[in-house]
């Protein structure tokens, strides 16, 4: 089964969907858990989503994955927020969180190095430059594996439980 094919095939079909509606898709994930095959989508709008929110995603598309027959049988379909370390993956994500600390990983190590932690500075046409531990590294888009935001926990107050 080529994972990828079917992910850009989900994309292409339930993105004008959601969009119709007012979600954008953020992220699709198709992963095996427990014997079972799950599509993950990941949905915003302005102002965040909520539990309502991805349920009426999920109604919206159920019926047109079901027509058109592009994942395996017996798998189970989740929508939900991105969450606070959302992933990143079109250039328009990276233009928008410029400054934000963020995570990647590459497909393959560049100069040694697959995976960094640091400030998301720019986009440069084809490469994502970022600061990583006072270092500058530009990453070409291509070779982008996974990249999410990186929101650190804030710790609480002294005194406070």
């Amino acid at each position: 089964m080529d994972t990828q094919a079917i992910l850009k095939r989900v994309e292409e079909l339930l993105a004008p969907v959601l969009l119709n509606l007012g979600y954008e898709l953020i992220e699709r994930e198709l992963v095996m858990e427990s014997g079972r095959w799950i599509l993950r989508l990941y949905v915003d709008r302005e102002g965040g989503v909520t539990i309502d929110d991805c349920a009426a995603a999920s109604h919206a598309v159920e019926d047109l994955l079901e027509v058109e027959e592009i994942l395996p049988q017996g798998y189970n379909l989740e929508v939900s927020s991105p969450g606070i370390n959302r992933p990143l993956r079109r250039r328009q994500d990276f233009e928008k969180f410029c400054g934000s600390k963020i995570k990647l990983k590459t497909l393959a190590p560049i100069d040694g190095r697959g995976n960094y932690k640091g400030t998301l500075e720019r986009l440069e046409g084809d490469e994502i430059v970022m600061e990583v531990d006072g270092r500058h590294y530009r990453i070409p888009f291509d070779a982008l594996a996974k990249a999410r935001l990186e929101v650190e926990e804030i710790p609480p107050k002294a005194g406070s439980n």
